[in-house]
């Protein structure tokens, strides 16, 4: 990661207020939709159910209509890395599925995913998840004042990395707050102590992609759904967190 100065929004503690509400919203409607997978739906049956979920808890789905994307989910399967399209696709036992949502709450943005398995999955497709998982909360931790952004890139790269897997380099994190996507991008990959100084007020939206095998990826004809390029399993988990003089707090959490 280069020096590059970014302009990074810094939230007022009632910009953080909402987020934290928005937060806590989206990660119950993430919860439910976990609570929902099962062998035989299809990708489009969670689509349904998070639109609907969205309609319950009064918030607008983020996604659907953001550059064009047809549903409120993301739902990628196996070698799906993101961006799946809900469609016919039918889930079956052994499978990895991502959800990836978003909601504007008061006309602010959260940002959440998660990797689930369906039925009983291999102790590869195990170890896949949790490291992703713990590269993920690695990274958050060092989501403090003083740090530099690359630190917390450096962290999820040198977690993956030694336990076996790669890193995905063409998609990235992101600020998050008045829009879905704000400056600064936050790679999951890089050397540390590099770019611009964290301070209090950040919001960030940090999710690791990592892959089985190679870390390059390819997207598919829908424009949309990007998979692996080699069709190995990838897994992808992301919070909206805030910095505070305390440490990172994660916003995408039933506490």
């Amino acid at each position: 990661m280069a020096n590059r100065q970014f302009k990074i929004g810094i939230k007022s503690k009632k910009e953080i207020a909402i987020l934290r509400d928005a937060g806590k919203i989206l990660a119950l409607i993430i919860q439910e939709l976990k609570c929902s997978l099962k062998s035989g739906m299809t990708t489009k049956d969670i689509d349904v159910k998070s639109e609907n979920l969205m309609a319950k808890y009064g918030v607008v789905p983020a996604f659907k209509g953001y550059r064009g994307f047809p549903a409120t989910v993301c739902v990628s399967v196996n070698e799906e890395v993101v961006h799946g399209i809900p469609s016919e696709k039918i889930l079956k036992d052994g499978d990895i599925v991502s959800l990836d949502a978003g909601i504007i709450y008061r006309d602010y943005y959260s940002d959440m995913a998660v990797t689930v398995g369906i039925g009983k999955i291999g102790s590869g497709l195990e170890k896949l998840l949790n490291v992703t998982r713990e590269s993920l909360e690695d990274g958050i931790h060092q989501a403090r004042v003083g740090n530099r952004l690359s630190d917390i890139s450096h962290a999820v790269q040198k977690k993956v990395e030694t336990n076996g897997f790669s890193v995905v380099r063409d998609f990235v994190g992101h600020g998050i707050g008045r829009y879905l996507h704000e400056d600064p991008e936050i790679p999951n990959f890089g050397n540390p102590h590099q770019g611009p100084v964290l301070e209090e007020g950040m919001v960030f939206a940090i999710e690791p992609m990592v892959n089985i095998g190679d870390w390059r990826t390819k997207i598919l004809s829908d424009g949309w759904t990007v998979i692996t390029f080699d069709q190995k399993p990838s897994a992808h988990f992301e919070h909206t967190i805030v910095i505070l003089k305390k440490g990172p707090e994660i916003l995408t959490q039933v506490k």
